[in-house]
């Protein structure tokens, strides 16, 4: 099952053109089956039935993994083993028959403007590291683009004097302003910071690690739980918690949802409509507590 499952993502990332994140949540599910199905004796793709693959899921039902979870890795099971189908791998499809579990939609953490003013007031020295660190959080609460864009974005993909960056991804790119307060953040960090910190010369990243290399997903997680601990926020903030707070922020000051799903780069209006939706229980809060009926 090896050489499919490791066909199936190069299948995946050369054809799908999925990006990197992706292909490595359907490997790490795909993995974890693999060895449930090798505790059963089953290594072979055709002895996987459909019975074998029910019982795998009522195995991370009883672990108590979240219903979210288990929903994902049924989704990657199927598309697994549609591609098995698809290459004649097998006669019939085992998976038809799962389903994936109901999904609570709980709401995004979000913070509050004050709470972001916080936290983007923290970094306010003048070595290279923490103008870099001020340049990333201003961007990322700017733009609301995702982790991974922001530690993947190029020197040429800003343009300082029009405020707007430029977001690339296999299918498509997206063009998103930017205000006054990461403009200056950005330039201060193109003048005085980032040639502090790059190594080589002919790096075209925009942002670097200490080392002058690129920096990873985790490295600017720790950065902004450094800065979210100095503002005394107690949230569980996480970087997509700014992408959250960006998209809520907009609606609540009356953005059309159709501009924050393109600058977001969602897909379906109906993945934006939950900032709506965050604005709508805010209302409901702010009557209740202000109405004398309320």
């Amino acid at each position: 099952m090896d050489k499919t499952v490791s066909a199936f993502i190069s299948y995946l990332h050369n054809t799908k053109k999925t990006s990197v994140n992706t292909e490595l949540s359907y490997q790490r599910d795909l993995k974890k089956l693999q060895k449930f199905l090798a505790e059963q004796r089953i290594t072979s793709i055709s002895e996987i039935t459909g019975e074998s693959l029910s019982e795998y899921i009522d195995f991370l039902k009883e672990n108590e993994f979240k219903a979210a979870t288990i929903s994902r890795n049924i989704a990657s099971i199927k598309a697994f083993f549609g591609y098995c189908l698809k290459e004649g791998l097998i006669d019939s499809d085992p998976s038809t028959a799962l389903k994936a579990p109901k999904i609570d939609k709980k709401l995004p953490e979000i913070l509050t403007t004050a709470e972001v003013a916080s936290l983007l007031e923290q970094p306010s020295g003048n070595t290279p590291k923490e103008i870099r660190d001020k340049a990333m959080l201003e961007i990322l609460y700017a733009t609301g683009i995702r982790v991974t864009e922001l530690i993947n974005l190029c020197v040429e993909d800003v343009n300082i004097r029009m405020c707007y960056i430029i977001c690339r991804d296999p299918n498509k790119e997206r063009v998103i302003p930017f205000g006054s307060k990461a403009k200056d953040a950005l330039q201060n960090y193109l003048k005085n910071g980032r040639e502090a910190m790059v190594s080589d010369s002919n790096l075209n990243l925009l942002f670097v690690n200490c080392s002058g290399g690129k920096m990873s997903r985790q490295g600017f997680w720790k950065i902004i739980k450094f800065y979210a601990g100095k503002a005394g926020i107690n949230a569980d903030i996480t970087p997509h918690t700014l992408r959250h707070s960006f998209a809520a922020h907009l609606v609540e000051n009356g953005a059309d949802l159709r501009a924050v799903q393109e600058m977001l780069g969602h897909s379906d209006i109906s993945t934006t409509q939950i900032y709506a939706n965050i604005n709508h229980n805010h209302i409901r809060e702010v009557y209740t507590r202000a109405h004398p009926r309320g």
